[in-house]
């Protein structure tokens, strides 16, 4: 269908039902559904549409990629886990922090080693932190807000060896492909992290927080008989039951690191490029994938040694790895959501109805909308995933800098996973740190409105130079 109103009604499906089931997958497939069924009318024929799209999204060898990088990756660190690569970590660093200028210090350098997902920062660095709060002389409160600021919106401008870079370029790919777009998705999402306004600016909050601001009695505390508490229990990968190997958790980090760059820069200087092009065009995705996987037999090995038993290896492994089966699924969805709406004729009638916007607001309307969506839905890769498309259409429609409009997607979608009380981050730091959720979402509410705030100020300056 060219220029189709059709093409809209999916996602007229997956922002209000995410939003009032506060879950983003059944939104996503119910848009999916319904988009195969306005191509294929009949009963049975649509469920056959859905299932085709799906398929056909998989088939892909760079999503299949994408699969296997994000299970392996989590894997990776389920068996990190098991061997007390973390507990090591966080019992050798409490024993040698006693004030709270080396504590918060330690957050900040230890994103260097522990920067691959937010939950496994929280999990190394809360306990810690947990463990010496009174030398911290910070509420808990406060402490969580420094510690999630060391966490998603550092994450999400690294363009290496994290769980996010795999779903994030894959995104990007999906989007410029629906519209023709010839661009090295790798490149774009480089060349995007400057724009992501959001994180760096909530990460300059974090630091004037943590260094330049005293603790206030307004923020919520802890109850004083929980100070107490053994930090042990604050998490299962920090449990007493486990051994305490820091070098369990280090070795395979720097293994991976190394061997992403080493392979990313081997990838293009095959091809013939010099040192500093050869990361540019290099397959980005395909050497992070075989460093992963080298990684990962490199650490079994490392373990076995160690006189781990390979069952429990591999039960570690399976079960880290399943922890992002609820990812890979959504994932699988937004592609085939994204297929079909482009079948509907999506990117064309947004390019027939969008002229109207003023060039300068595009973008600050879409980190509004999608940090909007991201909140009341709690999701940073839910959000990516349903705007993405969007934003890149838009951005051709209306003749704008595609790694600016990247990076504001990027952007509301880190707002929510920041500031949403229903958001995977808030949840796991509250549940550490013995923090109420909502109390804890509404005291970190007012200064992550105030960098959204200066957010949009900023995109509307570059809108406007650009």
């Amino acid at each position: 269908m060219e220029s189709s109103w059709f093409s809209i009604i999916p996602f007229l499906i997956v922002i209000p039902i995410a939003i009032f089931t506060k879950q983003v997958l059944p939104g996503l497939f119910l848009g999916l559904l319904v988009g195969a069924y306005l191509i294929d009318h009949s009963i049975i024929g649509g469920v056959e549409k859905l299932l085709h799209y799906v398929v056909q999204a998989l088939r892909n060898k760079s999503n299949i990629e994408i699969v296997v990088f994000l299970y392996a990756f989590s894997g990776l660190i389920g068996m990190i886990k098991m061997a007390g690569g973390v507990k090591g970590f966080v019992e050798t660093a409490a024993e040698r922090i006693d004030t709270r200028k080396k504590a918060l210090i330690l957050t900040y350098v230890s994103t260097i080693g522990t920067f691959s997902a937010p939950t496994f920062r929280f999990v190394t660095i809360a306990p810690i932190m947990r463990a010496l709060l009174k030398k911290v002389k910070m509420t808990t409160a406060e402490l969580g807000f420094v510690i999630e600021t060391t966490a998603t919106p550092v994450i999400v401008l690294i363009p290496v060896a994290t769980a996010f870079v795999g779903y994030m370029v894959s995104i990007i790919q999906m989007a410029i492909d629906h519209q023709g777009i010839k661009q090295d998705a790798y490149s774009l999402f480089i060349q995007s992290i400057p724009y992501n306004f959001f994180s760096i600016v909530i990460i300059l909050v974090g630091i004037y927080l943590s260094f330049f601001h005293h603790s206030t009695s307004t923020a919520p505390m802890k109850l004083e008989e929980e100070d107490e508490k053994d930090w042990h229990d604050c998490h299962p990968c920090v449990s007493k039951d486990l051994p305490s190997k820091p070098w369990n958790l280090l070795v395979p980090l720097l293994v991976v690191i190394s061997l992403t760059l080493l392979l990313t820069w081997w990838s293009g200087h095959h091809k013939g490029h010099t040192f500093f092009e050869a990361f540019i065009k290099a397959d980005v995705l395909e050497a992070m994938v075989v460093a992963l996987i080298m990684t990962t037999l490199i650490t079994l090995i490392f373990f076995l040694f160690q006189r781990f038993t390979l069952q429990n290896l591999l039960n570690g492994f399976i079960t880290g790895g399943n922890d992002l089966m609820s990812v890979i699924l959504l994932l699988s969805v937004v592609w085939g959501l994204s297929a079909v709406t482009e079948d509907l004729g999506f990117s064309n009638f947004v390019t027939a109805h969008s002229k109207w916007i003023p060039q300068m607001f595009v973008t600050p309307f879409m980190f509004v909308f999608g940090a909007a969506i991201s909140y009341f839905i709690g999701s940073a890769w839910g959000t990516w995933g349903i705007l993405m498309p969007l934003g890149v259409s838009l951005a051709s429609s209306a003749d704008l800098s595609l790694p600016l409009i990247i990076g504001a997607v990027f952007a509301s979608g880190s707002f929510g996973a920041f500031s949403s009380p229903l958001s995977d981050d808030t949840n796991t730091i509250a549940k550490i740190l013995d923090l109420s959720v909502i109390e804890y979402a509404k005291y970190k509410l007012k200064p992550a409105l105030i960098a959204a705030g200066i957010t949009v100020a900023f995109y509307l300056v570059v809108s406007f130079l650009f």
